[in-house]
């Protein structure tokens, strides 16, 4: 079959897996599963992934090859958020803990099915480093192999032009993931998108937050994907805590339409202090999300990945809406002073979403969506690259 035909039909079953939920309830039937541990120990992290299980997430069944994959697709995507078409070559960093011994194989399967430029070490598109820059490489780990493989396709999805730097921590300690953020920031990423968190403690204000702090960089990080409740590094100030949506195509002048999704963290730090870009009056301290993009499984997002899977996968979880706000701070290229900072003076170019909860918080805007700014959405969804 012709590259052009392949990539209608993976956009029309895209749409499809998109169009069966509604506006505010997720499609029953749906079942995830966890990529990484949900309680590390503390001073470790956990990503953020969520896999789809059910039937309805495998490859849907064609009556030719390949098979079309089921999930969002980078069209639906650069539709859904505005985004322009874009030359930049800005690197984008992700940091995960591990080794993916077959990212690199599996992105090209990724941007092949989709029509999209090579992106490899011998073009100079990608590189693998460990969390000093060198090149060997940590043990392997299968669920954190799936977290990097949706990682650097969101990337790739969003801004197909973009350089990727894939950081491989050690372990998932604090220490470890905060070096390959450092290391990440040196090798020259506009944007560095982490996709994991754990609970807080009075370490991070005096241990960790020194990590995330990189002025003119964009740190983007997954706000949890275990409903209301805040989650670090989602909670340091130095970084853009990014929420998640239920996503679905819609009769709206946009053709989209967005919710909160239930499981987005969000909530009142008990550590961190407020920025004073940040000014919504019911905390005290840092609010956490400040914006967010599609994250629920039931309206997830195709990726691919055979270290330790089969190929084509769902996902969804805040793991998904972190490296998507990343790449669009590089393809924004403005990313001065304090990248979290620009949405809020920016607020024209997002997509406002005003419904959906994450939980219980006496209705407040914490947990509920809301016009403006809310926890679980923060200040809404990219609408182009303008708050970027």
């Amino acid at each position: 079959m012709k590259l052009r035909s392949l990539l209608a039909v993976a956009a029309m079953a895209a749409t499809a897996l998109a169009m069966t939920g509604t506006a505010d309830a997720a499609p029953t039937g749906v079942t995830t599963a966890h990529s990484c541990s949900t309680a590390p120990a503390p001073g470790y992290a956990a990503c953020t992934a969520l896999r789809r299980t059910d039937a309805a997430a495998k490859p849907l069944v064609r009556p030719f090859a390949p098979a079309a994959p089921s999930g969002l697709s980078p069209a639906n995507l650069q539709s859904a958020y505005k985004l322009p078409t874009s030359s930049t070559t800005a690197t984008v960093a992700i940091v995960d803990a591990y080794d993916d011994p077959n990212a690199e194989s599996d992105l090209a399967t990724y941007r092949s099915t989709y029509g999209l430029p090579a992106c490899t070490t011998a073009n100079g598109c990608f590189r693998k480093v460990n969390q000093t820059g060198g090149t060997s490489y940590p043990t392997g780990d299968t669920g954190w192999s799936e977290e990097i493989s949706l990682d650097i396709d969101m990337v790739s999805a969003v801004c197909p032009s973009c350089h990727i730097l894939l950081v491989e921590a050690t372990s998932a300690s604090y220490v470890n993931l905060g070096t390959a953020v450092n290391t990440a920031v040196r090798l020259g990423a506009t944007a560095v998108s982490n996709s994991y968190g754990g609970g807080e403690s009075s370490a991070e204000t005096t241990t960790y937050d020194a990590y995330y702090n990189h002025p003119g960089v964009a740190i983007t990080v997954s706000s949890g994907d275990s409903g209301y409740g805040v989650e670090y590094p989602a909670a340091s100030r130095y970084v853009t805590a990014v929420g998640g949506t239920h996503l679905v195509t819609s009769s709206t002048t946009r053709g989209w339409t967005e919710t909160a999704w239930s499981g987005a963290g969000s909530g009142c730090s008990a550590y961190e202090a407020k920025p004073t870009w940040q000014t919504d009056t019911s905390c005290t301290r840092r609010t956490v999300a400040d914006v967010s993009a599609v994250a629920d499984p039931a309206t997830g997002v195709a990726v691919y990945d055979t270290y330790g899977e089969s190929g084509w996968l769902v996902f969804g979880g805040t793991s998904v809406s972190s490296p998507i706000v990343a790449s669009v701070y590089a393809l924004s290229g403005n990313v001065s002073g304090v990248p979290a900072s620009l949405a809020y003076s920016h607020t024209s170019s997002l997509f406002d979403v005003t419904s959906g909860s994450n939980g219980s918080c006496s209705g407040t805007y914490l947990c509920t969506a809301r016009a403006g700014y809310d926890g679980p959405t923060g200040l809404g969804t990219p609408n182009g690259t303008g708050a970027f």
